[in-house]
């Protein structure tokens, strides 16, 4: 019998025929905010992510002045048209989001239509991001309500950062360096 399976069968004959006990859980489920697009807005510009509130009508303008000279990967879905690269040669990325945390300024991906995939978000060093006011909600626990759990998901809380021992930060480690977001009202 290895370690492992000595161990989990001390736990089995110690646990063995204790009473089931249900736990109350008393979660948050929603927060009052009174205005989620600039609180998300706020939560985004504290992650050090470059973040523009724009009525809908403006975001092609902007998105525009945005990738200008920048090799773009557009995922399938992003309604988008010009002259887009691959992984290989790409300087950024632009996508859709699947739900958007304002308490947090977190960004989910579910890699759905225009949300591309987890390597086409993760390698290049820049990110725009088009997010809609109505994918904006309160909490986590409103964005997992709305997530499908087997979808691979990735959540994004501002450019890539870490902190070495001495902690000195260091951005684009694990991901883009650089987060854009369009917030489209």
């Amino acid at each position: 019998m290895s370690a492992r399976e000595e161990i989990l069968a001390r736990i089995g004959r110690a646990v063995a025929g204790a009473a089931d006990v249900e736990i109350p859980r008393h979660y948050r489920t929603t927060q009052q905010v009174d205005d989620l697009v600039t609180l998300f807005a706020e939560r985004v510009d504290d992650y050090r992510a470059i973040v523009h509130v724009l009525p809908e009508a403006e975001v092609p303008g902007r998105i525009a002045e945005s990738v200008a000279g920048r090799r773009m990967i557009v995922p399938d879905g992003f309604d988008r048209e010009g002259g887009w690269t691959d992984l290989n040669t790409a300087d950024g990325v632009i996508t859709n989001c699947a739900v958007a945390v304002a308490e947090t300024g977190t960004i989910v991906l579910d890699h759905g239509p225009g949300q591309g995939t987890r390597a086409q978000t993760l390698v290049p060093d820049y990110h725009l991001c088009v997010v809609r006011a109505d994918q904006i909600v309160s909490c986590v626990p409103e964005a997992i309500a709305r997530l499908d759990p087997s979808r691979p998901l990735t959540w994004i809380s501002g450019p890539s950062a870490t902190s070495d021992i001495e902690l000195n930060r260091v951005e684009g480690v694990h991901g883009p360096r650089t987060l854009e977001v369009i917030v489209s009202t």
